[in-house]
């Protein structure tokens, strides 16, 4: 049976998600972040040297990075499922949506991430105005501007389709889920882009999502 090494609010999220929709049997081997670091405990590198998760176990193969992980699941056991035909255009646009997630999609919110952390940090009065003067600087005329154009191309890239490779659902759509929701939650998504909210929307109330959470533990990034 598939084991899945499992972060809590994390991306392996979508991984759980992913295996409810298609209904695959899994087992969850739970992981709690380090609450200074924020990271995954030291022994996942026992699975993997980069000791990054999801992670996911299936026979003798090891599978890490979300994305090869989600490739690897609907190809192994999809059956045609959650991945548009071959050669059709929206098997082109599935592709580039599987990348983009965190080619391209993650990085803005990564850095607005560590810029709000940098800000709030805890720091000797006599650096914090210098400190906390650069770290705004840098959101205001580098990080929320490219959160700006991120947003805005994923909003009229959902007015092309239901879903971002078409009008069904496919892992591209969950892939995305976690940027979507990241955006959410810190990278000023709100209700002036109602596609992108609408979207989140409907990816959390499927009965799959809402079965991943209850076997994953409790989600809120």
């Amino acid at each position: 049976m598939l084991v899945v090494h499992h972060l809590n609010n994390s991306r392996s999220q979508r991984v759980l998600w992913l295996l409810e929709e298609l209904g695959v049997p899994y087992e969850i081997v739970p992981h709690t972040r380090h609450p200074k670091t924020d990271f995954a405990p030291p022994e996942v590198r026992k699975l993997h040297p980069l000791g990054k998760l999801p992670i996911v176990v299936d026979g003798d193969l090891v599978i890490a990075e979300s994305g090869a992980v989600m490739e690897y699941l609907v190809e192994t056991y999809g059956q045609g499922r959650m991945i548009p035909p071959p050669g059709s255009a929206e098997r082109l646009r599935y592709r580039y949506w599987m990348h983009y997630a965190e080619g391209s999609g993650m990085q803005p919110l990564l850095l607005k991430v560590i810029f709000d952390r940098i800000e709030a940090a805890k720091l000797p009065f006599y650096l914090k105005p210098m400190v906390r003067a650069l770290s705004r600087g840098v959101k205001a005329s580098f990080v929320e501007p490219q959160l700006k154009l991120h947003l805005d191309f994923l909003e009229a890239e959902l007015a092309r389709s239901e879903w971002f490779a078409g009008d069904e659902l496919t892992a591209a759509d969950l892939q995305m889920s976690f940027v979507v929701q990241a955006a959410a939650a810190y990278g000023g998504l709100d209700e002036t882009r109602p596609r992108l909210m609408a979207f989140q929307q409907k990816i959390e109330a499927r009965p799959a999502w809402a079965r991943s959470v209850e076997r994953g533990g409790p989600y809120q990034l």
